[in-house]
């Protein structure tokens, strides 16, 4: 009698086929992946108790002053119950968002006609070059002069980090994509800004998402630089002002704030970045 396998099996052993085998993979790597990332957590926070628990000494680092995981989250409760938690995070996303949209906005179309052109790239690529590696805290006495409000000067500093990783992703995306798809595009007599919409853009999107996302990041650092010299609200001040009166706890709670908040912002410019570019995932499942 002659034995039919199901799909996705063969037909005596019962093993996935090789179409099936990625999915079945997948399905199972995730729990995994998951609870490697919690215990992951889990074993920073207790090593954060223990070394705060005993004060421990390791040369020139001490945790003796550090507070501890149970004197943190107090701290953070008793911030979640106060009124200025919403300034705090209002001010500190206003700043973000005005200065990281103007990033994204300049910094992606500066980066495709840099990347796509060699006269605009030997025109603005040298002076972008001298400036980008200078700090964002060196940019604060500046922007202070060049700018009357203090809250348009701290937004053009979160601009400022923002630019340049978003500026170096367009760049880099725009050189990747293959002469031969525009080389073909315009022999079908495409324009130029056919081709710019309809080869370029799609082929320089993974640099351009990755750049966004580095972006995102790096806005927030130098946001929180910025709050803490000339700032009178948001989650930068808040850290320092805990500082200077010695709430040693809130500190802590300021600082897990920033991460937190830079960590989901950039997970939504990654999530973002795949509804908007699906090709990616389709061209990345294929390989």
């Amino acid at each position: 009698m002659t034995s039919h396998a199901l799909p996705g099996t063969s037909g005596s052993s019962g093993a996935p086929s090789a179409t099936a085998t990625p999915a079945v993979a997948a399905r199972r790597i995730r729990p995994a992946r998951l609870a490697l990332q919690i215990a992951s957590l889990a074993l920073c926070l207790l090593g954060w108790h223990v070394a705060t628990r005993y004060r421990l000494h390791f040369g020139v680092v001490t945790f003796e002053n550090v507070p501890t995981p149970s004197e943190t989250f107090e701290a953070a409760w008793t911030l979640l119950q106060s009124p200025k938690l919403l300034r705090h995070l209002g001010s500190s996303l206003s700043r973000v968002g005005w200065g990281y949209l103007s990033a994204a906005v300049l910094g992606t179309l500066a980066g495709l006609l840099i990347g796509r052109s060699t006269w605009i790239r030997l025109g603005l690529l040298p002076p972008l070059e001298v400036l980008r590696p200078i700090p964002a805290v060196a940019w604060i006495p500046l922007a202070i002069l060049m700018f009357p409000s203090s809250e348009v000067s701290m937004i053009f500093i979160t601009f400022t980090g923002a630019f340049f990783p978003i500026l170096l992703g367009a760049i880099h995306g725009a050189e990747s994509v293959d002469p031969r798809l525009v080389a073909s595009a315009r022999s079908l007599g495409a324009g130029q800004w056919s081709v710019l919409r309809e080869v370029v853009l799609p082929g320089a999107a993974q640099g351009i998402v990755t750049g966004l996302a580095i972006g995102m990041g790096t806005s927030w650092f130098c946001l929180v630089t910025a709050e803490m010299i000339s700032g009178q609200f948001g989650i930068g001040y808040y850290t320092w002002e805990s500082y200077t009166v010695q709430r040693y706890p809130d500190i802590v709670v300021g600082m897990l704030l920033i991460g937190l908040l830079g960590m989901g912002s950039s997970a939504l410019v990654r999530v973002a970045g795949r509804l908007v570019t699906p090709w990616l995932a389709v061209s990345g499942s294929a390989r």
